[in-house]
């Protein structure tokens, strides 16, 4: 199943207050889309919803933690009420942790998984059952590469990210014969907040380095955005926005054991000295 914008797309955005989310949510509004904004952050959210309408578009914002499902199903009954239905359901919030694996407490392994892995659940659970209802419907995980490659000191992020990727490929083949398409997004590097706001153990060069690869990067999140929505257009499952990303993710998969011992650390090397 394929997204189609021939008319007003209905679409509900997660982490709609900045970065990727208000991207996506600016993109959805110059294709004509009616949308729903949600963040925890709900003046973030609104700040989005504004600039909606200055393109146009009707929009509503919503303060959402999605770690929590009562406030993800009240978001979907929400957005039902609001829009009349939910075509495009997109799972974009997140958060970030680094560090060696003994090295990160318990408790931001529990904040991670809440945000980066249980909201997506939540948001499958709760939206696609409206989709199955109506008989159409396309839903974007927002993964990232770090779930194809699982890079060192990022491991409770790899680890969600891969788990969003795991869903996204079984909701797929679900979904195939209810109309509802599937797409996950997963780019590697480019300009969010996630890093500042990150939680971070040892030593902080690695975030520093990353931050300087996202300022460099040549695609952003105004590219991103429209990427994944030509993406979910075209009924593609994976999309890899960034270069990078793609060829890593065929070496990969080409020679897993020989990615791991020789082939990603020798391109970690490059990436510290960079």
């Amino acid at each position: 199943m394929t997204l189609s914008f021939d008319k007003p797309v209905r679409a509900v955005v997660t982490g709609a207050g900045g970065g990727l989310g208000r991207a996506l949510c600016l993109e959805l509004a110059r294709r004509g889309a009616r949308i729903v904004a949600a963040d925890i952050d709900l003046a973030g959210a609104e700040e989005t919803a504004a600039m909606v309408e200055k393109l146009g578009c009707k929009a509503f914002a919503r303060a959402c933690d999605v770690a929590q499902r009562p406030a993800v199903a009240e978001l979907a009954e929400a957005a039902t009420s609001l829009l009349g239905g939910v075509d495009l359901l997109i799972n974009n919030a997140g958060v970030a942790t680094s560090g060696p694996v003994d090295a990160i407490p318990q408790q931001d392994w529990e904040w991670i998984m809440g945000v980066n892995l249980w909201g997506v659940i939540y948001g499958c659970e709760l939206f696609v059952p409206q989709m199955r209802a109506q008989g159409r419907g396309h839903v974007i995980n927002v993964a990232s590469a770090a779930g194809l490659l699982c890079t060192p000191t990022m491991a409770p992020y790899n680890v969600t990210k891969a788990g969003v990727i795991a869903l996204s490929e079984t909701m797929a083949a679900e979904l195939a014969t209810a109309g509802i398409g599937v797409t996950v997004l997963c780019p590697t590097f480019f300009r969010t907040r996630i890093i500042d706001a990150g939680r971070h153990h040892g030593s902080d060069s690695r975030a520093s380095a990353v931050g300087k690869l996202m300022d460099r990067a040549t695609l952003q999140a105004p590219e991103v955005a429209r990427f994944a929505l030509d993406a979910a257009a075209a009924g593609t499952l994976y999309a890899l926005p960034h270069a990078d990303g793609a060829w890593l993710w065929r070496l990969k998969r080409l020679a897993p054991e020989r990615f791991y011992q020789q082939l990603l650390p020798r391109w970690l090397g490059k990436f510290t000295r960079r």
